[in-house]
């Protein structure tokens, strides 16, 4: 029997989890254990590298934009190896320098490279049988690709986003199944480069969790971008009949056509392509760590129970000295929800006797297709179905109704305001367009900070003709009580 080794710290992934190991643990053993690529998912194989394509690729796609404005911009092709070295060569420099600095500089710190479970509360069995046991724990272990179970994912030519991104050579023909927003941004990014792509979703929407207008609209863009089928769901993948084609990695996609699509005329459908995308979600890493053999609650969502303070329940309680943060505790899978969540924990860790809750309000998103696509808070949908449809205004602000969407010609993009009638309070935001990631943050301070509508919109100057002004616009559109502000 493996003889128990003990931590005053063991974190369960690199990721968020890494930035755990503060000062206040020189002259305590830690234990950070990570079976996979140090760094976690957004450095490695999401968030970094995906915006590290997606801005040469909407540079590429730039011509049509400048098309409609006089200017002749001609596409020549991509250097896609270039690309990808440049992202990747300083991408695992940074991975290889913290794993580096954590097991070779930090004589308190150990990097237990393997896969872990948990064979007690507090207590891990790693894959070589080591034993190990922490007096606080932290769950940081995140989340991975969905997999579906058919014929074929594991030919070399199917890839998840953990792989897509490091192909040796850019592909000629992509298909991608899935209508979230890694199989839009990998829509975006590689035809953008020049690859003919297929995004082929089962429902009738791409983003479908984004707000109905904005989804319904931004489906129809991408249709005019790229080849997007819809009502199709994956049957296999096979490898191709000529030996030539076999050896280039082409491989044949079948597809089924799902129930009750009514403008499905054939139920079957085969494509072919050099490289296949499988992005149709992400899953918990959770049930890898057993969480059974602790006696941790998990939720319909796949996660593990936490309260305010991040520390996991177990029968509904909390257990003293464990946390959980990111993928595998909250539903939003977004680096910036797991980065704050590892700030709470992180004081909780070091001052158990002064805990500190989890209370940020609405949390943003942003999606970098093209266009770029960012949200906060309640949908329209959401709101009059919480409220009552009387309580609340709506205002949809089209980018091109202000000076600087006439400098761009846009005729696409729109920013939704939603909110509360009677308060002004703003309950959702909802934009598609240029820059929309950096447009809707005054929305986000706002719904943070309290701030309602209109005192947004005429308690601070807007720079004109900026392409803020699609906020203020929006704001002064909504039919809510006049903060008494000129």
């Amino acid at each position: 029997m493996a003889t128990t080794e003990r931590f005053d710290l063991i974190i369960l992934g690199s990721g968020s989890g890494n930035s755990l190991v503060t000062d206040h643990w020189e002259g305590r053993r830690v234990a950070i254990v990570d079976a996979g690529v140090f760094g976690g998912t957004c450095l490695n194989v999401g968030c970094i590298p995906t915006k590290m394509y997606a801005y040469p690729a909407q540079l590429a796609a730039s011509g049509a934009e400048a098309e409609r404005l006089g200017v002749g911009l001609d596409f020549t092709g991509a250097d896609f190896e270039g690309i990808r070295d440049r992202i990747f060569g300083r991408i695992d420099a940074i991975s290889e320098g913290g794993l580096r600095y954590r097991r070779d500089q930090l004589e308190h710190t150990e990097v237990v490279a393997e896969e872990a479970w948990f064979s007690g509360p507090k207590e891990l069995t790693t894959a070589s049988g080591r034993v190990l046991a922490g007096e606080q724990v932290v769950v940081a272990a995140g989340s991975r690709p969905t997999v579906p179970d058919v014929p074929g994912v594991g030919l070399p030519s199917v890839h998840t986003s953990d792989t897509i991104m490091r192909l040796p050579r850019q592909p000629k023909r992509l298909v991608i199944l899935g209508g979230g927003y890694i199989a839009s941004e990998f829509a975006a990014i590689f035809s953008g480069l020049g690859t003919e792509v297929v995004q082929v979703n089962r429902g009738a929407r791409l983003l479908k969790a984004h707000d109905s207008s904005i989804s319904t609209r931004f489906t129809a863009l991408a249709a005019r971008q790229w080849d997007v089928r819809t009502g199709w769901t994956l049957a296999g993948v096979e490898p191709v009949g000529d030996q030539r084609r076999a050896d280039e990695g082409w491989v044949r996609v079948r597809l089924d056509a799902v129930e009750g699509q009514e403008q499905m005329v054939e139920r079957e459908e085969t494509l072919e392509a050099d490289a296949v995308l499988l992005a149709v979600g992400r899953t918990p890493n959770t049930d890898r760590l057993r969480p059974e053999a602790a006696g941790f609650d998990v939720t319909a969502a796949g996660v593990l129970a936490v309260d305010e303070h991040q520390r996991v329940l177990s029968s509904g309680v909390p257990v003293e000295g464990v946390y959980a943060l990111g993928d595998v505790a909250n539903a939003w899978q977004l680096k910036h929800v797991a980065n704050h969540e590892a700030r709470v924990v992180a004081h909780n860790l070091e001052h158990p006797e002064d805990l500190r809750a989890n209370t940020l309000g609405p949390v943003p998103a942003a999606v970098f297709t093209r266009p770029q696509i960012a949200s906060v808070g309640l949908t329209q949908d959401e709101a009059r179905e919480l409220l009552g449809e009387d309580a609340v205004t709506v205002k949809e602000q089209a980018f091109g109704d202000v000076a600087y969407g006439w400098a761009m010609e846009d005729a696409e993009g729109v920013c939704t305001i939603v909110a509360e009638r009677a308060t002004g309070r703003i309950l959702g935001a909802h934009l598609m367009g240029h820059d929309a990631a950096n447009l809707i943050q005054p929305l986000v301070t706002a719904m943070s900070f309290g701030i309602d509508a209109h005192r947004l919109a005429r308690g601070q100057y807007w720079p004109h003709p900026a392409l803020t002004e699609v906020v203020e616009n929006a704001l002064l559109g909504l039919d809510v009580p006049d903060s008494g502000l000129l």
